[in-house]
């Protein structure tokens, strides 16, 4: 199969766990490139639910590759567990899965700068996890954080654990004015048996990927969250703390440009949002929570419900253009089974003005109302369909004008339920 990046296109929550999991099977080697444990990525196979935050999921098949690479922040504690729950179901990790040395890890103290900090944000909240993802990404950019490499060697370790230990106490309790209820010597001696089961996993993974293209491997770059969380490019300051479009793949990973011969944007047939942040076609009536139950809409990290809503072609449209996505995957469509009538957002109204441009600004978006265009729902449970000519004539009729209003970018797969294989193969990858 060509090498292809897997890019969430709405806010994340669109089903890319499903399409990596259904792409996995004509791949080698599969990798994350950003984010951390934040991601919550469902996987149900053969009826049981497999629920990955940092492990890659390609690991449900057996002789695939797995890595997690430099742009992931790595909490050790929570891919070992990860780890134990796939070993206890049979599923052997030896040799399959491996974490670059260059990606930092998030730590406990990270946890508790992440919770203070969201707490002293009173109304502004950002909706963090809580996880650490955010000040592990800011000690890596301010140059002060510990990578998986530094495990390899437990005197090093130490030494930059103990100087950033104490910082972190110092500003938790000084600058945010919460108790710091994290004992140093107790993180050691964990972390000294976690180092003991790390060492096998953690490799130069850049050489490893530059020799796995060289013989032709396979590649399946797999990312997290989506594009409207991007730091950059995203609804800027409700975001996430990494580059989630297509772009990181080569950063995250440490491989060139032109290994990258696919991007596939992953597209819920509605929209969902977790968190706070601005959101145009949010559905705060009967509908959003028809939408949120019948499509079991709450967080796989956090257990939150999520904000939904009806599609939004202006924002695809902008994700088309931000991550070059050359395949659309399609998810969810089953959840329409018992609408009489269905929307799709194809302009937006910003102070008075027709737009189908997506804004670059918070104010803008907040202002965005949108314009909707109404098709008829079908009435008909689709979840057994296998071929798109399965389909009722005006299912066929959203998915058409959905295309047609994303550039006419061909699908590579429409998803009609959770499982594996309820997934009609429509344009294969060349």
């Amino acid at each position: 199969m060509p090498n292809a990046v897997i890019v969430g296109s709405q806010w994340g929550d669109e089903g890319k766990a499903k399409v990596i999991d259904y792409l996995t099977e004509r791949s080698d080697i599969i990798i994350r490139f950003q984010g951390g444990a934040n991601a919550g990525h469902t996987v149900i196979v053969d009826g049981k639910k497999f629920v990955f935050h940092l492990v890659p999921s390609g690991l449900m098949y057996p002789g695939k590759v797995c890595i997690v690479g430099n742009g992931v922040v790595f909490d050790a504690e929570q891919f070992l567990c990860e780890v134990d729950e796939l070993n206890d179901s049979g599923i052997s990790v030896k040799y399959r899965l491996f974490v670059s040395n260059l990606a930092h890890l998030v730590l406990p103290y990270h946890k508790a700068q992440d919770n203070a900090s969201e707490a002293s944000m009173g109304k502004g909240k950002i909706g963090t996890t809580g996880r650490g993802i955010g000040p592990a990404y800011a000690d890596k950019a301010n140059r002060c954080g510990i990578r998986a490499g530094d495990l390899v060697d437990w005197d090093i370790f130490v030494s930059k654990f103990k100087q950033m230990f104490a910082t972190k106490k110092q500003l938790v309790e000084k600058f945010y004015n919460t108790e710091f209820a994290l004992n140093e010597t107790e993180i050691l001696d964990t972390y000294k048996k976690i180092r003991e089961r790390m060492l096998p996993f953690i490799i130069d993974t850049a050489t490893y990927l530059y020799t796995a293209t060289q013989n032709k491997k396979g590649l399946l770059f797999e990312g997290a969250q989506g594009t409207f969380l991007d730091i950059d490019h995203g609804t800027y300051p409700f975001v996430t703390s990494s580059n989630t479009i297509s772009g990181s793949a080569c950063s995250g990973c440490g491989v060139g440009p032109t290994v990258i011969d696919h991007v596939i944007g992953i597209t819920k047939t509605y929209t969902t949002r977790v968190g706070n942040g601005p959101f145009p076609t949010e559905l705060n009536d009967a509908i959003g929570e028809q939408l949120r139950k019948d499509g079991g809409e709450f967080g796989a990290t956090t257990g939150r419900p999520r904000r939904c809503g009806w599609f939004d072609s202006v924002m695809i449209r902008k994700a088309i253009q931000l991550n070059g996505i050359t395949r659309l995957a399609l998810t969810k469509l089953d959840v329409f089974n018992n609408l009489d009538e269905i929307k799709i957002c194809t302009h937006y109204e910003i102070n008075g003005k027709k737009t189908d441009q997506y804004p670059s600004t918070l104010h803008e978006l907040e202002k965005a109302v949108p314009i909707y265009e109404s098709l008829d729902g079908w009435k008909s449970d689709i979840s057994g369909c296998k071929k798109m000519s399965d389909l009722p004539s005006k299912a066929l009729a959203y998915y058409n004008r959905l295309l047609k209003l994303c550039y006419d970018v061909p699908a590579l797969i429409l998803s009609v339920g959770p499982d594996r294989t309820q997934t009609i193969e429509i344009t294969p990858l060349d």
